[in-house]
């Protein structure tokens, strides 16, 4: 029965522990994000855009804050005081301070007799004509909604775009990463094989001194780049929330075996590329086409700029016209003075005992609004004319980009045609020459250029790929197709 269990419990530990450690090592794996998770990932976490994001939600109620302006005023008051009637009839400005009565005193005689007093009113007033003021108030409020919409829109397609750049960047770096590498990689094996000789008396001393230098100077290129691919890694996490965001990387170069195959590396490349114009050349405006540049939020933030600024000056044309109000009241009051002038005690004077109404229709302005008007419908139309400059200004800069990004692709894929037969030279004179080396037929600075030319060319073409794609991508966010071009970035 022992042994039964045993075979049991070997049984069972031969199933769950590889499934334990497959686990594990599921849990280690780190998660590969795609471009676009990227950015859906800022859009959550940069506070820069909820900000945003937040300013249009308050605009939005501001809509609601502009119809809610007109509703009727109502005001109701209840007051009780003491104090004396020892006023005098006359007129009198409504400076600030105590509010007088305007009725005078019933005796010709100074009395400062406290009496006591019991007043409630209810008034309410309604601008029954505004000559489309509450229009153009709440056609100003929609204006700023979307000028703020469009603010946001900016800003995120902005950070779309410097996600992407990014993007590159880090793709380039790692495939450099991997090119460095290699060159260290060469010239350890440089190291060793001229101390072998050298200490065999084949090759003078020097060769290994040199090879040495060239070893600690590729260690250096080494450690540079892993530092600005740390850095690159920091500034997506600083956009995106992602503390380590790990992307897709196709390596160009992994070591010897890829360089050999550079033209299966160049036509892979070429394929994706072939691929990606036909996105990017989609629908591409023609020189000079403002539609195009419409269509991106970069030039549409200031078109709506200018369409809030036309419509404040709408609004202050009809803020300075005239208008008809609506106005009724009544209140009740009490007094501990009779109407035959007889001083009651306090207590007669907390009852209401009269009661008045009042209604009526009037027009009100401001004989010098004119001026007002004026003054500041001058003040908008400054704003814009500017508003259109500087519409105009991003217009003529995103047309200018992607004529700059055509050139880059135009550029690039003329690179292209040349590069494999660079890699192919440098990696057969390389090879040669380290089989001459080895033979002692020449020194270690020849073999040293054969190696910084192979690493030269390799550079050169992963230098050539990411221009490539960082110009279609400024391109494509130049014409409007960002995020069509992020979708395509698997």
């Amino acid at each position: 029965m022992v042994v039964s269990c045993k075979r049991a419990a070997g049984y069972l530990g031969r199933i769950i522990l590889p499934m334990i450690l497959a686990c594990s090592v599921s849990a280690q794996r780190a998660t590969i994000y795609t471009l676009s998770d990227l950015v859906d990932s800022a859009s959550r976490h940069l506070p820069l855009l909820l900000e945003k994001q937040a300013m249009v939600q308050s605009a939005q109620a501001g809509i609601r804050e502009a119809k809610d302006a007109f509703l009727p005023q109502v005001n109701a008051v209840e007051e009780l005081s003491v104090g004396s009637a020892n006023d005098l009839t006359g007129p009198f400005l409504p400076v600030p301070g105590l509010i007088h009565s305007i009725a005078g005193s019933i005796n010709g005689a100074t009395d400062y007799q406290a009496v006591t007093g019991n007043m409630a009113s209810l008034y309410g007033q309604y601008e029954l004509v505004n000559f489309g003021l509450r229009g153009a108030r709440v056609a100003s409020a929609k204006a700023f909604v979307g000028f703020t919409q469009a603010d946001l829109e900016k800003e995120r397609y902005q950070v779309k775009w410097d996600i992407a750049r990014i993007y590159f960047a880090i793709q380039k770096n790692r495939n450099q990463l991997a090119v460095d590498s290699e060159d260290m990689r060469r010239y350890q094996s440089m190291y060793q094989v001229s101390r072998a000789l050298t200490g065999s008396g084949v090759n003078p001393g020097v060769d290994s001194s040199l090879a040495r230098a060239g070893l600690s100077r590729t260690r250096i290129n080494y450690n540079e780049a892993i530092g600005a691919l740390h850095r690159l890694q920091l500034q997506l996490a600083y956009l995106t929330g992602i503390s380590t965001p790990e992307i897709p990387v196709e390596r160009t170069f992994e070591g010897p075996a890829d360089i050999r195959s550079d033209s299966v590396v160049v036509e892979r490349d070429r394929n994706a590329i072939q691929g990606a114009e036909a996105l990017v050349n989609a629908g591409a405006g023609m020189p000079g086409d403002s539609a195009a540049a419409i269509n991106n939020p970069l030039a549409e933030y200031f078109a709506s700029q200018k369409l809030q600024y036309n419509a404040e000056q709408e609004l202050a044309r009809k803020s300075y016209l005239p208008k008809i109000i609506l106005g009724a009241g009544g209140w009740v009051r009490g007094s501990s003075i009779q109407y035959n002038n007889v001083y009651e005690s306090p207590g007669e004077g907390l009852g209401y005992q009269r009661l008045n109404y009042l209604a009526g229709v009037g027009i009100t302005y401001d004989l010098f609004n004119g001026i007002h008007k004026r003054d500041r419908v001058a003040v908008l139309n400054g704003e814009v004319a500017a508003a259109d400059y500087a519409l105009q200004q991003q217009e003529l800069s995103l047309h200018n980009q992607e004529l700059q990004a055509d050139e880059s692709i135009r550029t690039a894929r003329a690179n292209l045609g040349e590069l494999p037969l660079q890699l192919k030279a440098a990696t057969d004179a390389y090879n040669q020459k380290l089989a001459q080396y080895k033979a002692g037929v020449i020194n270690l600075v020849d073999l040293a250029n054969a190696s910084f030319e192979l690493f030269a060319a390799q550079s050169d073409y992963i230098t050539t790929i990411n221009e490539w794609y960082t110009a279609s991508l400024d391109k494509a966010a130049a014409a409007g197709r960002l995020d069509q071009f992020i979708q395509t970035v698997k």
